[in-house]
């Protein structure tokens, strides 16, 4: 469908994402170390995105550091601003998704987890809004397997990218090289939708039970 390619510093703070200049995060601020937007690629519930990325990033500031994949160390955090918090490699690269509301208007839902290989090595992740979500390098391995797909989400206009820290993002070194492309489309429900279907089908059940008994009393 589309492509693009974007450069996410290291310094790029998630929880900065859809704030206007001069709002604050772990330290940070909008927009010096605000997470970088996607352009140019649908965002709209349904797309399924491919990524790929290359690059080193350290939490540090120093020029050795870790791929998209993130190193060795875990990085477990709660929520800020609104955006659910996160249990993830440091300095692996992650994106969120954000509709056009201010993420401080609503509560933050709860976390997504990647603290296993196995739950980095996803084949198809449906984030909902405001979750971050890890990405790494795009594929099943670090550097090898097959691609990955993330749906957007209902609701979605914005996606954002980052970096993995737990705060004081500003001194970190390095960058990603990112290319995301919008590769298929795909149906994805109303939240409201979901839950009206089973509260139909938990009352159609119960009818169903009431006929069937008053059928046996007669």
């Amino acid at each position: 469908m589309s492509a693009a390619t974007f450069t996410v510093p290291g310094t790029s703070n998630p929880y900065l994402a859809g704030l206007p200049s001069g709002a604050t995060a772990s330290g940070d601020s909008a927009p010096a170390q605000s997470p970088v937007q996607v352009t140019g690629v649908p965002i709209t519930a349904g797309t399924i995105l491919n990524f790929l990325a290359t690059g080193s990033v350290n939490f540090i500031s120093s020029p050795s550091g870790d791929t998209p994949d993130g190193g060795s160390l875990l990085v477990s955090r709660g929520a800020e601003n609104g955006i659910a918090g996160y249990n993830d490699p440091a300095n692996s690269l992650v994106g969120v998704f954000l509709d056009n509301s201010l993420p401080t208007d609503s509560a933050a839902p709860a976390a997504l987890n990647f603290d296993t290989p196995a739950s980095r090595a996803y084949s198809t992740l449906s984030p909902l809004l405001k979750q971050i979500f890890f990405i790494g390098d795009g594929l099943t391995g670090t550097g090898t397997g097959t691609q990955q797909s993330v749906v957007v989400p209902f609701g979605a206009t914005r996606l954002f990218l980052g970096t993995v820290d737990g705060s004081g993002w500003s001194n970190n070194f390095g960058q990603f090289t990112v290319e995301v492309n919008a590769a298929a489309s795909t149906s994805v429900p109303e939240p409201f939708t979901i839950v009206g279907t089973l509260v139909g089908s938990a009352a159609a059940f119960r009818m169903r039970k009431k006929v069937k008994a008053t059928t046996n009393k007669l």
